[in-house]
């Protein structure tokens, strides 16, 4: 049985101003990989399901990671969100939303982030109670911009843009009133993963967990 070492925190989106997410191609990558980031500052880990290691890298960070809170991204059907649940996942994560796969998310008992980028998605979402929510593709969905139209309408909903975000455009959804954390890779970076270069991971990963305190008042947008 999988170990959880991490206690549910009230919502993924509150552990950290960056979800970093993570595409492992390697198991064994999979660990200290997830070390790096949570010594970082980064405890919540996604790792998406394009690759056939990916369940299996949500096992042993489960198992493995102290501190970290690990979720399965790109949640497509029912059968993941239940594999990706038995494999020790904390949360999940989706692109997009059916009522097939709402569904299957809430079945599983775990916090999930259905993804949205539409107003009608949203509202429909909301109609569920769904509060907090991904925003996906955030960039060519609309960006800072379209997020801080939304938080006079929707003042009640969380999000988690994800999608083209960069350290630099970080800053502006941070600043937002509606946007919790926001989901990135570049402290991924691939010539670094593939060497083990785990010290530059942390390093990165610290840089991120500190972006909103270089916030300094706000980032217009």
């Amino acid at each position: 049985m999988t170990t959880r070492h991490q206690a549910s925190p009230s919502s993924p989106l509150d552990l950290a101003p960056v979800v970093p997410v993570v595409v492992v191609d390697d198991v064994a990558a999979a660990v200290p990989l997830a070390r790096a980031l949570v010594a970082g500052g980064l405890t919540a880990v996604e790792v998406t399901l394009r690759t056939e290691a990916a369940l299996g890298a949500i096992e042993r960070i489960a198992a493995e990671v102290e501190g970290a809170y690990v979720g399965a991204g790109t949640v497509l059907t029912p059968a993941q969100a239940k594999a990706a649940a038995d494999a020790g996942a904390n949360f999940l994560v989706t692109p997009g939303c059916t009522e097939t796969l709402f569904g299957a998310l809430r079945d599983t008992g775990l916090a999930f982030l259905p993804g949205t980028s539409t107003v009608s998605e949203v509202l429909r979402l909301r109609e569920l109670g769904v509060r907090e929510m991904k925003f996906f593709p955030a960039e060519a969905a609309g960006g800072a911009p379209y997020l801080k139209s939304l938080a006079s309408p929707v003042p009640d909903v969380r999000f988690c843009p994800t999608g083209g975000i960069t350290p630099a455009s970080a800053r502006a959804y941070l600043a937002l009133p509606n946007v919790a954390c926001v989901g990135g890779s570049w402290m991924l970076p691939a010539d670094a993963v593939g060497t083990g270069d785990w010290h530059r991971v942390e390093t990165l990963a610290r840089e991120a967990a500190h972006l909103r305190d270089k916030q300094a008042g706000g980032t217009p947008v």
